[in-house]
């Protein structure tokens, strides 16, 4: 499966999975993070939820915190 993130092609194995997994294939957990997957908003209650197809544009944002 292909898909694009923050702008590039990635490929993964697997044929279709969830935000979750995502995230956790991309060592992304426990990290403050805005997931938008074709152009609407992933809430963090749906990632296990909302599955992934080919092809899917998803940008992935990171909090960064300062003082």
């Amino acid at each position: 499966m292909q898909l694009i993130i923050n702008g590039k092609f990635r490929d993964f194995d697997s044929a279709g999975f969830s935000v979750a997994h995502l995230v956790s294939t991309l060592a992304l957990e426990g990290k403050r993070l805005a997931i938008e997957c074709n152009g609407e908003i992933v809430p963090r209650s749906q990632f296990a939820e909302k599955q992934l197809t080919d092809g899917d544009k998803l940008e992935i944002v990171g909090a960064v915190g300062g003082g």
